[in-house]
């Protein structure tokens, strides 16, 4: 435990037997470290905040379903991690690069080798976007003119919103192209089966199934009665002497015209029962085609109305300010790592070189 001491006390004995050496370092550090960081530029950062919008708040079922169905207005994780997606996307990147002119803004050649790469590089590393512990959006975009950092961070907030808008209006247009093409061919298939439908009601003489039905049994069914009554009438009078031959000749007559008319009832009723049950098929084709038709035109004016109404991607809840105070350097911090750096450095230096005093470093450089 003394020998540890003893170790301990040396080194203090050693530094402080230096340390006019050491405070030299330290104070060259320090000048030097403030000199320098008075040449470095300031930077300002430019941040704004914003939400996710669900995408479901673009669906018609948000508007049309009457409360029936639950949609939330926030967006979720997959939301979120789809506009930090666009956030970094190449397409984001490349509009800010045209917008604010950063071949010129970063003093990077367009024409020399890897320009491109260079300025997308270098605008990433000023630009910044992450998910906040509250699952909100917080962009930040740093640049030597505090004004220019908050018009470029606000600008990129808005072309998040518009790529985002855009891919779920690509989804609506596609789903309204389905809808149009969808309508277009049960139109086809619904005049398809009108043509059918007229031409089976024209040859089996059928207008209205449950209305000719009635009528047709209820005709046949007089008419036989009223035959039946003529025959026996007409029978009676045969055998009853005295009837005049004329008043029998007209029963006669009369018979025969009912028996006519039962027959024509008669084959009326068998071509209705023979072409009812395709009519009828094609009659419930045809409503069904109608109601389905209706439903789809329904849901594609509502889908056309979710499209053109102003539904946004994202909600904005900090605007980026014109910052005041710059983000870096931290010019203290600089001054304060470069001390104490060189204070580190100072007093491992001459640790060493007061324990390799006695060394004859000129045997040790030559071999001997």
């Amino acid at each position: 435990m003394k020998e540890n001491k003893d170790n301990l006390l040396d080194v203090l004995r050693t530094i402080f037997r230096w340390k006019k050496q050491i405070i030299t370092v330290c104070a060259i550090a320090a000048v030097g470290a403030v000199a320098i960081s008075l040449f470095l530029t300031n930077y300002y950062t430019g941040v704004t905040v914003f939400l996710a919008v669900s995408p479901d708040q673009a669906k018609p079922e948000a508007l049309y379903n009457k409360g029936q169905m639950r949609t939330s207005y926030y967006g979720n994780e997959n939301d979120i991690d789809r506009l930090l997606t666009i956030a970094k996307s190449g397409e984001l990147i490349n509009f800010m690069v045209d917008s604010f002119k950063l071949y010129e803004h970063y003093e990077i050649d367009p024409e020399a080798p890897k320009a491109g790469f260079k300025v997308r590089e270098k605008f990433r590393s000023r630009y910044e976007v992450e998910k906040t512990k509250r699952d909100a959006i917080e962009l930040t975009l740093e640049d030597r003119d505090p004004e220019l950092a908050a018009l470029m961070a606000n600008t990129a907030r808005r072309k998040i919103g518009e790529l985002a808008l855009k891919l779920i209006r690509e989804g609506q247009e596609k789903t309204i192209r389905s809808y149009e093409s969808n309508i277009a061919n049960k139109e086809q298939l619904l005049h398809t089966l009108s043509d059918s439908l007229i031409n089976l009601r024209r040859r089996y003489g059928i207008y209205s199934l449950e209305g000719q039905s009635e009528s047709l049994t209820m005709q046949v069914a007089e008419s036989e009665s009223q035959l039946i009554r003529e025959r026996s009438r007409l029978s009676a009078l045969e055998s009853t002497p005295g009837i005049p031959r004329d008043t029998i000749r007209l029963i006669k007559a009369a018979v025969r015209g009912l028996e006519a008319e039962v027959e024509d009832l008669q084959a009326k009723m068998s071509r209705f029962n023979d072409g009812m049950s395709e009519v009828g098929n094609f009659e419930q084709q045809y409503m069904a085609a109608i109601t389905t038709l209706s439903d789809d035109k329904e849901r594609l004016k509502q889908f056309r109305a979710v499209y053109e109404a102003d539904i946004p991607a994202i909600i904005v809840v900090e605007e980026a300010e014109v910052p005041i105070v710059k983000s870096r350097p931290r010019r203290s911090l600089i001054v304060i790592g470069a001390v104490a750096i060189a204070f580190l450095f100072s007093v491992i230096g001459v640790l060493l070189l007061d324990t390799y005093r006695d060394v004859d470093w000129k045997s040790v450089y030559e071999g001997k």
